[in-house]
Order: structure tokens, then C-alpha cells, then sequence
């Protein structure tokens, strides 16, 4: 996994020093930011209850590479919280449980220009999974716990999808929103408090350009 962060990280240097160098505008760096709307889609197992969303955040860097006057190629590097809530009882007490997951993200995107400031996004991306906070609440009190990314309990990387639009402001200045799914499920055995699923998130930000 580490020597895939490397390579994603040495992605952006190398684009950083390109816009560096470049005179016409054909790749572009950048920064998002955002939030994020999470829930999951429950899979085989014991997963007969219902969950709610979670609200997280995103933010990261961007490159936009120019290879036609409507097509661009856009991959990014990005920090992303996903996650969901469910309330159950049990003998008479309501419980919530709220999972709450840590991922870097590299989605590599493909930017179609619709009209003037509008541009359609599409591409896979893969999420490196760094840590999980679950959290457990009842009239009690609360229960809280922290994975990181060495245990066996998730797995460590994720293919998923995105798709989504951007609409740009201005040369500098641009909102977006997508929604993104995970193609793999996180390798549970299907609980009530550790589900197998599928992650998916709706993301609303801002992006600069620079």
C-alpha cells in the first residue's frame, strides 16, 4: 500500500512542477473541498435493519489535464471520511451505532465539457482505507474504538466509481457534485454493529484553480 501512496503522491509532484512549467494552460493544479453525505448498501448476512446518513468532508488536490478543447483528464488526490448510523433495541434500550471510515482516494476521472462552465465527470477510483471510529451509544453511556489500516478486520483498498458535474464560476473558482460507490464490499460477515456493504457518498464542494 505504501509504495501506491508514493506512486499517487509522486503523480502530483510531477504535475505541480509541469503547471509550474507550463505557459498555456494545458495542466492545471488545484485544491477541493467539500462534504460529504455517506451511507452504505447493505450486502449478504444479518442486515435486516435500516441505516441513516452520515455527514464527513473531503478535501485534496486536483490536476486538469487539457487533451482536447472538451475533454479532460482529471485525477486527483483525496481525503475522504464515509461512513453511516443505525439505531436498533435491544432487550428495551435503543442503541446507535455510528461507523465512521478514514480513506485516501485517487479517483481518476475523465472532465467532458457540456457547455460553457458546465463539465460531465466520470471515472473509477480506488480508496486506501487508513482507519474506522466506531462508536456506540445507549442509555448507559458511550462505547468508542479506533482501527487503523494494519488490521484484518477491512480490507485495505477499494475499487469504486464516480460520476458527477462541475460547474465553473469562473477561470479560478468551481462547485461540484458527484456520487460515488464502492464496486467492493468491505469484506464484513454481516452483523448488526459490522455489516457487509458496499460504501456510497454524495459530495458537495468548492475547487480552486490555480
Amino acid at each position: 500500500m505504501k509504495k501506491i501512496l508514493i506512486i499517487a503522491l509522486g503523480l502530483f509532484v510531477s504535475g505541480l512542477a509541469a503547471n509550474a512549467q507550463s505557459t498555456n494552460n494545458l495542466i492545471r493544479l488545484g485544491i477541493k473541498g467539500g462534504a460529504n453525505f455517506s451511507n452504505i448498501i447493505k450486502d449478504d448476512g444479518n442486515n435486516n435493519f435500516k441505516t441513516d446518513y452520515l455527514v464527513g468532508y473531503n478535501a485534496g488536490l486536483t490536476l486538469d489535464i487539457k487533451l482536447l478543447e472538451n475533454l479532460a483528464f482529471t485525477p486527483e488526490l483525496v481525503y475522504s471520511t464515509k461512513g453511516y448510523k443505525n439505531t436498533y433495541t435491544i432487550l428495551g434500550s435503543e442503541v446507535t451505532t455510528t461507523q465512521r471510515t478514514h480513506f485516501l482516494e485517487v479517483p481518476i476521472l475523465a472532465s467532458i465539457k457540456l457547455t460553457e462552465g458546465l463539465n460531465f465527470v466520470l471515472g473509477p477510483q480506488v480508496s486506501f482505507l487508513l482507519s474506522t471510529d466506531s462508536k456506540v451509544e445507549n442509555g448507559m453511556g458511550t462505547v468508542q474504538q479506533t482501527t487503523d489500516e494494519d488490521s484484518d478486520k477491512f480490507k485495505k483498498s477499494l475499487l469504486g466509481g464516480v460520476i458527477g458535474a462541475r460547474l465553473d464560476l469562473s477561470k479560478n473558482v468551481g462547485i461540484f457534485g458527484r456520487y460515488a460507490l464502492d464496486f467492493q464490499k468491505n469484506n464484513e460477515n454481516g452483523t448488526t454493529t459490522t455489516p457487509e456493504f458496499k460504501n456510497q457518498v454524495f459530495q458537495v464542494g468548492l475547487g480552486l484553480k490555480f
